[in-house]
């Protein structure tokens, strides 16, 4: 490449730049609004739980407090709740007693459920917590152990600078056309389908 070509390409580079920068710019000051959000993290792929905490670590960083409550997963042995629980500005709750085909009971998976969201309604209450996560909510509400009215009520009467993030497959249109942040992860390849086990680190 000669001379000639090379400053011909970093200044058309510079140009795309700058017409970028503008339209980011631009959106950015659009963008003058102050509120809790509502974010739900959905589809059948892997990450949703660990974009949650991954949310839940940053609010953390900027010296918020976050509330944690975990539906279906019975389990308290995992990394993030190990590292979490370390952390003095976060409240984590096992609400779960096991995935459905586990505990095989729909009377009594559905009084976990419903007393697990009155752990919820606590936090959502409470304007100390600045984000409150709900993980596997989507199960509960797909299944019918919860109200989806009396959930959405508690979500919309929240402090308004509160944000929620939900999580689980499935998620209902009604929760995702009440969000504000709706994200789709998508399943293109998982090792457990090649028979390797859950790894520690990566999956618990």
């Amino acid at each position: 490449m000669t001379d000639s070509n090379a400053a011909d390409r970093a200044a058309r580079y510079r140009q795309r730049m700058q017409q970028k920068k503008q339209i980011v710019d631009a959106s950015i000051a659009r963008a003058d609004q102050e509120k809790g959000l509502l974010l739900v993290l959905t589809g059948n792929g892997k990450g949703k739980s660990s974009s949650a905490f991954g949310m839940a670590a940053r609010a953390l960083g900027h010296g918020m407090r976050v509330g944690v409550a975990q539906f279906i997963k019975g389990r308290s042995d995992t990394g993030e709740e190990a590292f979490f629980r370390r952390q003095t500005q976060i409240t984590w709750h096992v609400l779960g007693e096991g995935f459905t085909w586990d505990t095989q009971n729909l009377e009594r998976d559905s009084a976990t459920a419903r007393k697990g969201w009155s752990v919820v309604q606590e936090m959502l209450r409470d304007t100390g917590y600045n984000l409150v996560v709900i993980d596997e909510l989507t199960y509960p509400l797909k299944f019918g152990w919860l109200d989806m009215d009396q959930v959405l009520n508690d979500l919309q009467n929240r402090p308004h600078m509160q944000h929620v993030v939900i999580t689980g497959r499935g998620a209902p249109d009604i929760l995702c056309d009440a969000a504000d942040t709706v994200t789709e992860m998508r399943d293109v390849k998982h090792a457990f389908r090649s028979g390797i086990t859950a790894q520690k680190g990566i999956d618990l």
